[in-house]
């Protein structure tokens, strides 16, 4: 009366519905227990020096800074049964010279053992650091933000360090 593929047919659409019920649940689970998981805290962000120095593009003339920092954070609470790795990154949130609120990332890293998760960097920014209307009586908020990967589920972001205070871009260093 059935054949053999009709059979077939209905073995892979019980299994892929099952499946897909697995994985739902997992998703749920993973909501309800970053929802309920305590924040992270203690981790720190110090910034040692800030330079500003000229530089000039193809068609247009800008000001790079140059931003020494220390990062002190342990985030191995974040890894659970369903975390995959971790993405971190600090980023300057600052005010330009023209009024624009900016945030750029300067550094960052990725974390896929909780063995590993205890970060502790003393380094310069990893990425360039310019803005063409120049950073002239600004101050920036440095903060370490991470984003969770898990293996199911939805990404969780949140923050891991901050300066706490406004660090300011001191005055430019001219080459002549």
């Amino acid at each position: 009366m059935h054949t053999i593929f009709a059979r077939i047919n209905n073995i892979s659409a019980l299994f892929s519905s099952c499946v897909m019920g697995l994985l739902a649940a997992i998703a749920l689970s993973s909501i309800f227990v970053s929802y309920f998981e305590a924040p992270l805290e203690g981790g720190s962000v110090t910034v040692h020096g800030v330079k500003v120095k000229h530089g000039k593009g193809r068609q247009y003339r800008f000001e790079h800074a140059f931003v020494d920092f220390e990062i002190d954070s342990d985030l191995s609470p974040l890894f659970n049964w369903n975390t995959k790795q971790l993405f971190l990154y600090l980023d300057a949130e600052y005010t330009n010279a023209k009024g624009v609120k900016n945030a750029v990332v300067i550094w960052d890293r990725i974390v896929r053992r909780k063995e590993d998760a205890h970060i502790q960097v003393k380094n310069r920014q990893k990425y360039q650091f310019k803005d063409v209307s120049g950073f002239r009586d600004a101050s920036a908020i440095y903060t370490l933000r991470y984003n969770v990967m898990p293996w199911v589920g939805a990404l969780t972001y949140g923050t891991a360090g901050s300066t706490n205070v406004t660090v300011p871009f001191p005055p430019m260093i001219n080459h002549s």
